[in-house]
């Protein structure tokens, strides 16, 4: 149940954001009662924080599994934007951490902490692929591996909030287009 709780949460999170929905609602989705919600998490803060553990574990092992799908840099970058666009749905979801960013004022100081976390281990994965991608060239223009991390990083986060603020994927697209054409498919392995 526990389980079930915290997709259905994840669902209203990231298409609504963690203050379009109440416990109420999450019962209704997962058709038990609201003390039952609460016995599970007894409070949002408990909710959010189990939200964002179990998302930030997802995330991290499927960036593992796109490195190991990759033979070089531009193809596990490519695969990094992929996860990205996919969170938008038709336009109308996000990624949980965006969600989450989105509603920093209404979330509890422990959630902030593990959204910051999330961050940082997703940025440190862009570095290692930057740095993996002036070794194998199969990135144009590679200068700083941090900055290049960081720059990729804040351009999916901001895509994502404009596509889905016009329920419109194609504008993720069109936003990453640029750095899409840095990536050299079929460099060196």
């Amino acid at each position: 149940m526990k389980a079930d709780l915290l997709n259905h949460a994840e669902t209203l999170a990231r298409s609504r954001g963690i203050d379009a929905f109440s416990y109420a609602d999450l019962a209704a989705a997962t058709g038990i009662r609201k003390a039952s919600v609460h016995y599970h998490f007894a409070t949002k803060a408990d909710l959010t924080l189990a939200l964002i553990e179990d998302y930030s574990a997802r995330i991290i092992e499927a960036l593992g599994h796109v490195v190991d799908q990759s033979p070089n840099a531009a193809s596990a970058l490519a695969g990094f934007l992929s996860l990205y666009r996919s969170a938008l749905g038709d336009g109308d979801s996000l990624c949980l951490c965006v969600a989450f960013s989105a509603s920093t004022n209404s979330l509890p100081a422990t959630t902030l902490a593990r959204v910051e976390s999330f961050r940082h281990d997703v940025t440190d994965w862009l570095v290692g692929q930057f740095q993996r991608a002036r070794e194998d060239g199969s990135v144009h223009a590679v200068i700083d591996p941090r900055k290049e991390a960081a720059a990729l990083f804040a351009l999916v986060e901001g895509a994502q909030l404009v596509a889905r603020a016009s329920r419109n994927p194609d504008r993720f697209t069109d936003a990453v287009s640029q750095f899409n054409d840095r990536l050299i498919t079929g460099a060196p392995q």
